[in-house]
């Protein structure tokens, strides 16, 4: 059987969007390789009825391993256990930062093939093949494994969210090991992410940073931008700034991202590739600050400031908050 093995990243008593994703992806690759999806959470007292909301999500079956939360090594402990003692032909990751470490050391540890930034992936002859943009998006390599195990990791969003209305999956307890590397790191603190919780595709303004921002710092700007057009505006990003651990993935617009159209998209430091292009051009006004007078995003800006926004941005946010103010 092509039984697939999902892992499902879980805080605070909610399964993370992207394992959502995933499952769901790994429900509808299984039924058509013939095989079932199985979801694994990992976590000291995982709810049972926690593990088993998966079901509506399409997985058959939910494994429980205790150890510890939101670290790399225990999950690759027990999903090799996992996949040692069951018939799994794939293991499946939703993306994220997380998904890549274990992802990466399951493949390791099993001497496996893996495939990481994947966009699709699609059955063909009863086995999978990943798709994975590469040479900056320009074009796609499709991947198959030969190895007895293929490992996938998606790029972050690249799943769907789809409930299947199954009901809940059955639930089970999973007996591995830790190793003794697994128990050296220990979590001492979670922060949390800036704007995680913004819906930025309900927005009426979004004001976007990009790399031209310069460091992590420069975010205070946008955030300062929008706070003065108050009301519906929230800070937007793109996929590199969020890669590099700016800004949260929460925020990220374009292909890989998130897809907006507010009545003002303000993009400041950005250069307009085709990927960010696609996730934010249906925006009913584009105005783009950026000092290279030959950036992309000019060509479908309806206006274009071209300067140096560190000065630029404060200037306009003085001169929106005099405008509100009269």
């Amino acid at each position: 059987m092509g039984n697939i093995l999902v892992y499902a990243l879980h805080y605070e008593g909610a399964i993370n969007k992207n394992s959502l994703g995933a499952v769901s992806e790994g429900a509808r690759l299984a039924s058509q390789i013939g095989g079932e999806a199985h979801a694994i959470l990992v976590g000291q007292g995982v709810p049972q009825d926690l593990a088993g909301t998966l079901g509506n999500y399409g997985a058959a079956k939910a494994l429980i391993a205790e150890g510890p939360e939101g670290l790399a090594q225990p999950v690759v402990d027990a999903m090799a256990a996992a996949i040692s003692a069951g018939d799994y032909s794939y293991a499946l990751f939703g993306g994220g930062l997380l998904g890549f470490e274990i992802g990466a050391g399951l493949a390791a540890r099993l001497g496996a093939g893996v495939a990481m930034e994947v966009t699709g992936v699609r059955a063909e002859g009863g086995k999978l093949v990943a798709e994975r943009p590469i040479l900056g998006d320009s074009a796609i390599s499709e991947i198959s494994f030969r190895s007895p195990v293929g490992i996938v990791i998606g790029r972050l969003n690249a799943f769907e969210i789809a409930e299947s209305g199954a009901g809940p999956a059955a639930v089970e307890t999973l007996s591995f090991e830790l190793s003794s590397h697994a128990t050296q790191a220990s979590m001492v603190m979670r922060g949390e992410q800036r704007g995680a919780d913004v819906d930025i595709e309900g927005a009426d303004i979004l004001v976007a940073g990009g790399r031209g921002l310069g460091k992590p710092e420069g975010f205070q700007l946008c955030e300062e931008l929008a706070g003065a057009f108050g009301g519906n505006a929230a800070v937007a990003a793109t996929r590199a700034v969020v890669d590099a651990g700016w800004y949260p993935y929460a925020a990220q617009i374009g292909q890989t991202g998130k897809t907006v159209s507010p009545k003002l998209y303000l993009a400041a430091g950005i250069s307009g590739a085709i990927q960010h292009k696609v996730g934010m051009q249906s925006s009913e006004n584009i105005v783009a600050i950026n000092k290279d007078s030959n950036a992309p995003i000019f060509e479908f800006s309806d206006l274009g400031i071209v300067g140096d926004l560190n000065k630029i941005m404060p200037k306009l946010t003085e001169a929106v908050k005099a405008k509100k103010g009269s």
